[in-house]
């Protein structure tokens, strides 16, 4: 059975997270900085009344920095009660994929990427990377406590 899947964009990659992890997405219109966070907590945001951190998927990623544009979203994802907004280039699509359609990764890019991947899939003959989500926020923790 297929499932919905959030699409979104860091650097020149095109990366995916299961709709049903994703709680909302917005403009992102920066966050507090957080003393002593780790590189890639671009610090915290308020969304639905919590306070969530804020992961920058490009230093996460290891991507080149860029500069911030109006396509740059927050992908506000949430498992149990715990959230955090991803920080991404752009995220406008949405797409089914089949249980089929996702393959592991080649040995030597799920070794390069710590597991931060889960999977690739193939959409209209673009590549897409399924995102750990767990690896991906790392050892902070999802609800900013």
């Amino acid at each position: 059975m297929s499932a919905l899947h959030v699409l979104f964009r860091v650097g020149d990659a095109e990366y995916a997270i299961a709709a049903d992890e994703v709680l909302q997405m917005e403009s992102y219109e920066g966050a507090t900085p957080v003393p002593n966070a780790a590189a890639h907590v671009a610090g915290i945001v308020q969304v639905r009344g919590r306070v969530v951190p804020v992961v920058d998927l490009r230093v996460r990623f290891g991507a080149p920095m860029r500069e911030r544009t109006i396509d740059t979203r927050v992908v506000v994802a949430q498992r149990g009660e715990r959230a955090v907004a991803l920080l991404v280039d752009s995220a406008r699509e949405v797409a089914r994929l089949a249980p089929e359609q996702l393959k592991p990764p080649p040995p030597m890019v799920a070794a390069q990427s710590a597991g931060l991947v889960r999977a690739i899939a193939q959409i209209a003959g673009r590549m897409v990377m399924l995102i750990d989500l767990d690896r991906v926020v790392g050892e902070e923790r999802l609800d900013g406590e």
